[in-house]
Formats: structure tokens, C-alpha cells, sequence
């Protein structure tokens, strides 16, 4: 999940005004922590909102098979090439899953695809970067992945209904992406020296970029208290990335390998791992779109788009030929 990273607030919606026992009654839900429904009364700022956050979620989702699906005719195994294709299957139904939950609130399926391929909507800045051996592939299943359920565990509990439970199938099938990931890693970290190395390497280059995955520091997510407040997040951007950290950094011990951070220590006071400064111009930079793969993978989502446009005609003129007949 990838959701906390790149919630905005668009300056050109001004707040509207609307009947007070209407919000009262709808916050008092929200702090009594029941779901809010689609045909349910809610604020047109908490509409955008999750409008905004589901369809970023479903774009991340979708664009996330680019990564790895490139590597499906080069996995080393038909073991694991069946896994992967499980796996980057998984993510194109995460996709549609989250464009239905959006499409609950209001906005069509056309609008959102075409916001993300238009550059107004955003997706996770992680799938911006190359996979450039198979090592890769199991440090975005561990590592990527592992951040994202981090991310989504706590959406299972997410005000909006239709959200929270497209979360708990979604985030079932993380937690398998995640072990493969691990499993993967374990079998070269006890393997040969290079492929030793390989490990290393690909944890070298997506500790930080992870670690990003969980969006501004509290102090620079102004967004996050009214999130918070409705219930849309339960837990800080900072707050999940501790637990990340807490959690993540044992494993790599375990596989032999080491924390590309030379500032990480245990702080027994805190019972945390405390950890070195966070590159945020590179976060930003990738989120303006100028990561090492954005302009690629923008090119292949247009194309699928476009080459698949005779399928969804088909689809369209089969759908009005049933109804014509249905009618008569």
C-alpha cells in the first residue's frame, strides 16, 4: 500500500458548506467507529479524500506488475515463475478491486485511469525504480510488500465499508507476496558468493526507497489528523515506519546481511531501532516523476491502455446488444 505517501489536498476544491446535524451525525459514527456505507450522508471533503487515496492505492497496485512482470520469462525455476505469476496476477486484482470500492463514491473508471495517465493522479513512488537481477524480485515481495502490509493491516479497519473489506482479501495475498519475497532471499543468501552479493545489492537499493513508502514525516503530512480524526488511517506515517523498521531488521540479520544504514542502532529507552536521515529530495523528486523507470512505466500503462482499447469495445457493444435483447 500504498496510500500514506502521496495524500494531498487539492487547493482548487474549496471546503462547500454543508447542513451541520448532518456532519454532527456523521462524525459520531465515524468516533463510534462504525462503517460508512456508500448511499450513507458523508462530507464531500471526506468523499474527495477517499476518492483520492482508494484510486491512488488501485494505480499502485496496477502499475506494481511492471516491475516484475518483466522477470516472468526469467525466473530461475518453473517454481518460481509460477509463483511470480501468481503474484503479479494477485496485484491486477487488488487493482480492480480498489477501482470498485472507488467507484462506490462517485468516480468512474475512465476518470481515474485517465487522471493517472494524464500525471494528475499519482501512484507509489517504489515502482519507479528498476529490478535489475532476480534478487530484486525478492526484495520487492519482502521488503516492498512488506511495507505495503503495514500500510493496509490497519485499513482493514478504515471508516469506508467497501474499503475496508477489498483490504482483507488484499491483504491476505500480501502476506503471501511477502514470504515468497523472504523465501526467495533465503535460498541465495545460502547460496554461492555472488549470489550472496545479489542479495546485498538489491537490499542496498530498496532499504530507502521502502522506507519512503510511508510518505512524510508527521511534521511535513499535514493531511494525516484529519485522516486520522475520520478514521480513514489509524496510525501515523512515522509510526508505521518505526514498526517497519522494528520489524524488518531482524530478518535481514537473519538472511546475513546488513542494514544499508549506517546510523541504525537499538535504543533500549525507546525499545526501537533508531535510524538515519531519510533522503526527502529524492522522494520528492520521484514523486514530480523523475525516478530512473517513470517515463517507462507511464509508456507501458498508456500502451496496455490503448492496445486493449478493441477489447473493451467488444465488451461494450456485446453488453448493449444483451440489453437491447433483455428489453425485447
Amino acid at each position: 500500500m500504498y496510500t500514506t505517501e502521496l495524500q494531498k489536498v487539492d487547493p482548487q476544491q474549496a471546503p462547500t458548506r454543508e447542513p451541520q446535524e448532518l456532519v454532527d451525525a456523521f462524525e459520531a459514527r465515524v468516533a463510534d467507529d462504525a462503517f460508512i456505507e456508500p448511499k450513507d450522508w458523508m462530507p464531500e471533503a471526506y468523499r474527495r479524500t477517499l476518492i483520492r487515496q482508494i484510486s491512488q492505492h488501485a494505480h499502485s497496485e496496477i502499475v506494481g506488475m511492471l516491475p516484475e512482470g518483466n522477470w516472468i520469462t526469467r525466473a530461475p525455476s518453473l517454481k518460481r515463475k509460477a509463483i511470480l505469476l501468481a503474484k503479479v496476477q494477485d496485484e491486477g486484482g487488488h487493482g480492480l478491486y480498489l477501482y470498485s470500492a472507488a467507484e462506490t463514491l462517485g468516480a468512474s473508471r475512465e476518470e481515474m485511469i485517465d487522471a493517472l495517465h494524464s500525471g494528475k493522479a499519482k501512484y507509489s513512488t517504489i515502482f519507479n525504480y528498476p529490478t535489475l537481477t532476480w534478487a530484486d524480485i525478492g526484495a520487492i515481495g519482502w521488503l516492498v510488500d512488506g511495507a505495503a502490509i503495514m500500510n493496509q493491516v490497519p485499513l482493514q479497519r478504515t471508516s469506508y465499508g467497501p474499503y475496508a473489506r477489498a483490504m482483507v482479501r488484499v491483504c491476505k495475498e500480501e502476506s503471501f507476496h511477502q514470504r515468497q519475497g523472504y523465501d526467495a532471499l533465503l535460498v541465495m543468501a545460502a547460496g554461492t558468493d555472488e549470489q550472496k552479493a545479489m542479495v546485498q545489492d538489491a537490499i542496498d537499493r530498496w532499504w530507502w526507497p521502502a522506507i519512503m513508502m510511508f510518505g512524510p514525516s508527521d511534521d511535513n503530512s499535514p493531511n494525516s489528523a484529519q485522516s486520522i480524526r475520520w478514521r480513514i488511517k489509524r496510525e501515523t506515517n512515522d509510526e508505521l515506519r518505526q514498526k517497519f523498521i522494528d520489524a524488518t531488521v531482524p530478518q535481514v540479520h537473519l538472511l546475513g546481511m546488513e542494514v544499508p544504514d549506517p546510523d541504525l542502532k537499538w535504543n533500549e529507552e525507546r525499545g526501537h531501532y533508531d535510524y538515519g536521515a531519510i533522503d526527502w529530495e529524492e522522494f520528492y523528486a520521484v514523486v514530480r516523476g523523475e525516478g530512473p523507470t517513470a517515463k517507462e512505466r507511464m509508456e507501458a500503462r498508456r500502451k496496455a491502455w490503448d492496445d486493449g482499447a478493441w477489447v473493451r469495445e467488444a465488451a461494450d457493444a456485446h453488453e448493449a446488444r444483451r440489453r437491447i435483447k433483455a428489453a425485447a
